[in-house]
């Protein structure tokens, strides 16, 4: 649709679009629908007139704004195309556009650095078990205790094992 001739004024019987898409927008038909003769109570019939003609027009610049929209939705898809914007290109703009936005929130940085510090302290209680574990396996395996009884092993296992927890925490 050629810009220069539209009509964007909304009185005027065009009202920005041309005659083919005045087609696109359903009709309304809300003030016909209004039944003249029953009126609210304390409303007189020359004020409920003037209500349905107000209503009448109020809901034709509705209808008006309506098919003022959706002309330049049209043309802002056809400019689109002409561009070579799909809506799929514009999906993958629009979200490595929102991941960059979260990425420099301070939030996500916050984020970012403690779970990273948790990692490591996980990482490193996690190395200090495994380190004790093998001591303790190595110490039941080539017998520093031959005598003892095969649960006291165990027994210093788990307690091994619970101080790293504990120190981890």
């Amino acid at each position: 649709m050629d810009s220069a001739n539209q009509d964007i004024n909304l009185n005027s019987p065009h009202k920005g679009l041309g005659s083919d898409s005045l087609s696109d927008v359903p009709e309304e038909r809300g003030a016909a629908a209004v039944s003249p003769g029953t009126l609210p109570p304390g409303l007189t019939e020359e004020e409920a007139e003037e209500l349905r003609l107000e209503l009448t027009k109020v809901e034709e610049e509705i209808h008006t704004l309506r098919q003022v929209l959706s002309a330049k939705e049209h043309h802002a898809s056809e400019l689109k195309r002409k561009l070579g914007l799909s809506p799929l290109s514009e999906f993958k703009q629009n979200i490595t556009k929102s991941w960059q936005d979260v990425q420099t929130s301070n939030a996500y940085k916050k984020t970012q650095e403690t779970l990273s510090q948790a990692g490591q302290k996980t990482s490193a209680a996690l190395s200090t078990v495994g380190t004790a574990i093998t001591r303790k396996l190595g110490d039941m395996r080539y017998g520093s205790s031959q005598n003892a009884h095969p649960c006291s092993s165990c027994v210093s296992l788990v307690l091994v094992f619970q101080s790293q927890i504990t120190a981890f925490l």
